[in-house]
């Protein structure tokens, strides 16, 4: 697969641009003044070698008569995602990661994190400054939020224009390659948010080059991305290209596909099958990951190629999220109209299978929804009980720890952590942050007076998204997000913490399949091997005790609840005194703790 974009030698640079919607090709070198003409290749590529010039060359290329455009695949945008685009030499970095061999699947502990919004920095160097933080935290893989360049000063990041390069905002690609590189130092993996289900509406200037999209299939953003029209082959390449890019330059150790719903493919051999396999056969370095944002609950996903699936790692399983989201604050409109009556009966079938509609007829629609989980591994599901979307789609951005008392979200992320699946905290859920989440941009007058009605108009069926929804052209929305570390430091938040890192300490040592089962509608126990989870939303909930075991941990020790109220346990029984959780733990017999 010939690479695209502008790719040093040690003589000169090779620039290689895929523009089938050109007949001819100019490239425009802006610090000399020099226009070169590109030689055709076969299929729309364009190709120029240059001696003489390397990195920190400015560039950009003009199709046909047109003024000229950034690179598609331009590794920097120094200006912006309208100015030139800049050669960048990915071979400069001394990487310090040669014994660096991964995170083993079924240990992958994320934490989403959006670069602009983590610290008071906003940049990749302020992550890379957490990075002990998090390691102590008991997190094993850091998933960044898209940071492909966008228009403006910030952005949630889901408006990308420049697919290759890392944003302006957040630092330069050496930033980028040195946070990737001192995360490995931390045993830490780093995951990617990628988008390539559409482009974003201000400068991504890849639509003139090539025929993108297609009438075939119609998304949410308009036309779909063309993977399976005229053309599509060169689109296929583009987004592989893309991504092994981020794995070869950036030693990404996975990607999170963002709305895969939306990659709609009716060719023989699917795009997602395709990219699997291509990320799969990349062999540099450790292992690579690739999981799915996807609703549907398609267990082909995680299927092997050869048995007809698509041979991915995993995928992000709503059900959880959406279960307990119901069940402790109530939600029940929008696309929590599916789970509006359920119980933690469907919780613990959720924790069983990875998914609770397993073909299970849509109360709302009637139709089945889902697919056989039977076949899912734990590890190829993806468990939260907040992310951005959840956050951020709501009308003030408020979390779960906002909407519901400490002791039930205590209870819920002891329930989460406990779980097989892979858990995934989103920034600031370890201390309960006070700060919103909310949906940001940073557009032009007229772009961004549309994105905030259509905002407004996306969610009109979920309460509250009235007049008081904040303007996500507002440069306070955007402020308003930031995280207050400050916070971490004194209660309650800093009780929330501990609780966080000894449930994640406590994580470690799980194993096996889980075994769950309701006790009524709002209490349940699960068991995995020698531990048992019992879980009660209410207050003078009763759950049985396991025979033999011993206490490991509850959500009412001092260092985890200002006003203790611990569970009482007597006569094979444990009655809570209000909503929490509680870990005990079968010894070998004479080897209990003491």
């Amino acid at each position: 697969m010939n690479r695209l974009g502008a790719l040093p030698q040690d003589d000169g640079v090779r620039f290689r641009v895929w523009a089938p919607k050109a007949q001819d090709v100019t490239l425009v070198l802006e610090d000399e003044g020099r226009a070169l003409t590109m030689q055709p290749q076969r299929e729309g590529y364009f190709e120029l070698f240059v001696e003489g010039i390397g990195a920190g060359a400015r560039y950009r290329y003009r199709l046909n008569a047109q003024p000229p455009f950034p690179d598609p695949a331009s590794r920097y945008q120094p200006e912006g995602v309208h100015g030139p685009s800049q050669v960048v030499d990915p071979s400069a970095y001394k990487w310090q990661d040669e014994v660096w061999h991964g995170v083993a699947h079924e240990d992958l502990v994320f934490y989403e994190l959006h670069v602009g919004a983590f610290t008071p920095e906003g940049t990749f160097r302020g992550v890379q400054d957490k990075l002990p933080y998090l390691r102590d935290l008991g997190i094993t893989a850091i998933e960044l939020m898209p940071v492909a360049d966008f228009p403006g000063r910030w952005n949630w990041g889901y408006d990308h224009a420049a697919l290759y390069a890392p944003s302006r905002a957040y630092g330069t690609p050496d930033d980028l390659r040195a946070l990737v590189d001192a995360a490995h130092a931390h045993s830490l993996a780093v995951f990617l948010d990628v988008i390539y289900n559409h482009l974003g509406p201000d400068g991504a200037y890849l639509a003139a080059y090539a025929p993108m999209f297609t009438e075939k299939h119609h998304t949410p953003w308009g036309g779909a991305i063309n993977l399976d029209d005229e053309g599509s082959t060169g689109v296929r390449h583009f987004f592989i290209d893309n991504a092994l890019h981020w794995l070869r330059e950036y030693h990404i150790d996975g990607f999170r596909l963002d709305a895969t719903h939306a990659l709609i493919d009716d060719s023989p051999t699917h795009f997602l099958a395709e990219f699997g396999e291509a990320v799969a056969r990349f062999d540099e370095g450790p292992r690579r990951f690739v999981i799915a944002e996807d609703a549907r609950n398609l267990n082909y996903f995680v299927q092997p190629r050869d048995a007809g699936g698509h041979g991915l790692d995993g995928v992000w399983a709503d059900d959880f999220h959406h279960l307990i989201r119901h069940l402790t604050a109530g939600d029940a409109d929008g696309y929590y109209a599916d789970y509006a009556g359920t119980t933690m009966h469907e919780v613990a079938e959720a924790l069983e299978k990875g998914w609770y509609f397993d073909g299970k007829p849509s109360p709302t629609t009637g139709g089945p929804r889902g697919t056989d989980a039977s076949a899912v591994r734990p590890e190829n599901c993806v468990f939260c009980i907040q992310n951005h979307d959840q956050i951020g789609n709501r009308p003030v951005g408020d979390r779960l720890s906002d909407d519901v008392p400490l002791s039930i979200f205590h209870a819920v992320t002891a329930l989460l952590l406990f779980a097989p699946e892979l858990p995934l905290l989103f920034m600031g859920q370890e201390w309960g942050a006070s700060t919103p989440f909310q949906f940001f941009a940073d557009h032009n007058e007229e772009l961004g007076r549309l994105v905030s009605a259509g905002r407004k108009d996306e969610f009109k069926d979920f309460t509250g998204f009235g007049d008081e929804v904040p303007d996500p052209q507002d440069p306070g929305t955007f402020h308003r997000s930031k995280l207050n570390w400050n916070e971490t430091n004194s209660p309650p938040f800093s009780l929330t913490l501990n609780l966080h890192r000894a449930l994640l300490k406590l994580r470690r040592e799980l194993g096996g399949a889980i075994e769950a089962r309701a006790v009524g509608l709002r209490s349940l126990v699960a068991r995995r091997g020698r531990h048992t989870l019992l879980l009660a939303l209410d207050t003078d909930a009763v759950l049985p005790a396991p025979d033999g075991a011993e206490i490991v941990l509850h959500t009412e020790e001092p260092d985890f609840s200002e006003k203790s109220l611990p569970p009482e346990i007597a006569g094979g029984e444990v009655r809570f005194q209000r909503a929490g959780a509680l870990i005990m733990k079968r010894y070998p017999a004479g080897n209990a703790q003491k």
